[in-house]
């Protein structure tokens, strides 16, 4: 079940908390793509707190919003970039995209199969993505409070599992969101050391989301059949130009040839 754009939108830019949880994961995003410079850069799902730093850079940003979800004009005061579209139809050429970043997209969606699969058609061969879902052994799967109490938390395996059903190589995984999903001002005054502490001692045990890098690898086909090569045709084939000579030892009539007649 999709969350509302409005919700999401006042949670991540009205929301101290959502400050903070926007903050923290834009860190890693850019952590793993620092540049996108003459690049298309496309977001799904409601990406477009990560993908603010890329409108400068990026050749050409979209910001895809599916159905259930709803639209809202982005960025504010700039032309709008942001679409409105089918979880299984994007309007997308094929390969055109370099870099895809998606948030609420996966987890929330009732066709999940459908949703990468697009994915994986509109990215170019060797493009990547970042697919962010909320981690399973997380604090902030099991609070309804945040956007990330919705849907289908996964664990790294999990992701990477279905990631490769469908074509995706994963590369990097990263998390993010150590600490805890708590309005309280103490809290919120302490994310920054949470967020540095479970980076380098607990990633995968108590890190909110997790984050998997993926890339599109096009490999070319394989050629059907069985190829044969033969060194020596068969002499048969090319047809015979004139007559073998005798064997040694031999005369036309049978004989041997030597004086005696034997």
């Amino acid at each position: 079940m999709h969350l509302d754009v409005l919700d999401l939108h006042n949670f991540y830019y009205r929301t101290p908390l959502g400050r903070v949880a926007q903050r923290a994961v834009r860190d890693q995003v850019q952590k793993l793509w620092p540049d996108a410079q003459g690049q298309t850069v496309a977001g799904f799902g409601f990406s477009v707190p990560l993908l603010r730093p890329y409108l400068e850079q990026a050749r050409r940003l979209i910001a895809l919003m599916p159905g259930p979800q709803g639209v809202m004009p982005w960025p504010v005061g700039m032309g709008n970039v942001s679409v409105l579209c089918e979880e299984g139809a994007w309007p997308l050429s094929t390969g055109m995209v370099d870099k895809l970043v998606m948030l609420h997209g996966l987890e929330t969606s009732e066709h999940p199969s459908e949703v990468l699969s697009e994915a994986w058609r509109v990215l170019g061969p060797g493009g990547r993505a970042l697919f962010i879902v909320p981690s399973r052994s997380g604090l902030w799967a099991r609070r309804d409070g945040t956007p990330f109490g919705f849907g289908r938390p996964y664990s790294l395996n999990q992701l990477e599992a279905q990631l490769k059903r469908h074509d995706f190589t994963p590369e990097r995984a990263l998390a993010a969101l150590f600490a805890p999903p708590l309005h309280q001002r103490f809290w919120l005054k302490t994310a920054d050391f949470w967020e540095t502490g479970g980076r380098r001692f607990a990633p995968w045990l108590v890190g909110g989301v997790l984050i998997v890098e993926a890339s599109k690898q096009v490999y070319a086909p394989t050629r059907t059949g069985l190829k044969a090569a033969v060194s020596k045709p068969l002499r048969v084939l090319e047809g015979i130009p004139q007559p073998l000579p005798a064997p040694a030892g031999r005369t036309s009539d049978g004989s041997c040839g030597c004086p005696s007649g034997c």
